[in-house]
C-alpha cells in the first residue's frame, strides 16, 4: 500500500511540474503585458518599450523597479512600480507615474489582499484620482486625519495611509532616478 501511494505522489508530483514548465513562457510574458499595461495607465503617451529599459533604485534598503517613458527618443516620464507592506491585510504593489516635473500622472493598483467594499475602494477613481496632478514636494502625501492632503477612504484609514506610503516611496524613488541620470 505504501509504494502504491508513493508511486501516485511521484506521478502527480511529475506531472505537476511538467505543467508548470510547459506554461512558465505564458506565465512570464502575461506578467510582462500586465506590467505594460500599468505603465502606460500612469505616464505620459511614449513610444518605447520601459520594460525592457527599466532601472533598479536602491531605498530604504529595498529595490523600487523605475520604467522610462520616453517618446522620439526623450524621456517624457517615469513609471514606479512601488509597494507597501503597511496594508491592512498585507502588501500593496502600486504603479505610480510621473511626468517631467515630478507630477502625478497617475496610479494603478497592481496587487493587494485589502478588504472588499472597504480597503478595496482604492482601486476606485473616487480615491486615487485626488492623487493625479498633484506634485508631492507640495502636496502632502498622508491623510487629512495625519495633518496631510488625501481624503481617506471611509472606514479604510490603515489602506488609505499604506497607499500613500507607496505613493511616497514611488516619489523618492523618481527623485532619486531623476537626479542619477541629471549627473
Amino acid at each position: 500500500m505504501s509504494v502504491c501511494l508513493t508511486l501516485v505522489c511521484l506521478f502527480c508530483a511529475a506531472l505537476l511540474g511538467g505543467v508548470y514548465v510547459l506554461t512558465l513562457d505564458k506565465i512570464n510574458q502575461e506578467a510582462v503585458k500586465k506590467t505594460n499595461n500599468a505603465i502606460a495607465l500612469v505616464t505620459p503617451e511614449f513610444d518605447n518599450e520601459p520594460s525592457s529599459e527599466s532601472q533598479t533604485v536602491s531605498l530604504d534598503g529595498e529595490d523600487i523597479t523605475v520604467y522610462p517613458a520616453k517618446k522620439g527618443g526623450e524621456t517624457v516620464g517615469y513609471a514606479v512600480e512601488s509597494f507597501t507592506s503597511k496594508g491592512f491585510s498585507g502588501t500593496i504593489n502600486i504603479m505610480v507615474g510621473f511626468d517631467m516635473d515630478g507630477n502625478i500622472v497617475g496610479t494603478s493598483v497592481i496587487s493587494h489582499a485589502e478588504t472588499p467594499g472597504l480597503g478595496a475602494k482604492m482601486t476606485e477613481p473616487a480615491f486615487y484620482s485626488q492623487f493625479e496632478g498633484k506634485n508631492p514636494a507640495s502636496f502632502r502625501l498622508s491623510v487629512t486625519k495625519d495633518g496631510g492632503d488625501v481624503d481617506a477612504i471611509t472606514a479604510s484609514t490603515i489602506t488609505s495611509r499604506a497607499f500613500c506610503d507607496a505613493v511616497d516611496r514611488a516619489y523618492r524613488a523618481f527623485q532619486k532616478i531623476v537626479n542619477d541620470n541629471s549627473k
